[in-house]
């Protein structure tokens, strides 16, 4: 296994720290976030040190995303929840520099009101045009 020293998720997938594991399969593991949102927040890591989405090799994406379905209905069908909230964050935000997918347990009156997400403006069409087209070449061919 690939990892990075002095990273926390690497030392939990190597066993050496503790932590309240609910996935232990052979490319990802699942614990309890330690401050979560709700109780039975799950933190889906890659064992490999990924540190975020876009480095995750494209073979691993469907173990990850699977593990984060099936992690979504445990939640459901475990803890009673009405439903899921499933987030990655990449840098901004995300507090360990390992690849990591929450899966929060959500019921109606949870009191999770979202996110503020400051809007901005295109100058004009040519601009937006801009953005898109060097987006799909990013993206490449379909």
């Amino acid at each position: 296994m690939a990892r990075l020293d002095g990273c926390l998720f690497c030392a939990i997938v190597a066993g050496e720290r503790p932590a309240y594991v609910v996935l232990d399969e052979p490319q990802v593991m699942g614990f309890l976030d330690t401050r979560p949102v709700f109780k039975g927040h799950v933190l889906l890591v890659p064992r490999d040190h990924v540190a975020v989405l876009p480095d995750l090799p494209a073979e691993l994406l469907a173990t990850l995303m699977g593990a984060a379905q099936r992690t979504a209905q445990a939640v459901v069908d475990g803890l009673s929840a009405q439903g899921s909230f499933v987030a990655v964050n990449n840098t901004v935000s995300q507090s360990i520099p390992h690849l990591h997918v929450h899966v929060v347990p959500r019921t109606k009156g949870d009191g999770l009101r979202g996110f503020f997400w400051p809007r901005t403006k295109y100058a004009d069409d040519a601009e937006a045009q801009g953005y898109a087209a060097r987006l799909r070449e990013a993206l490449g061919p379909s």
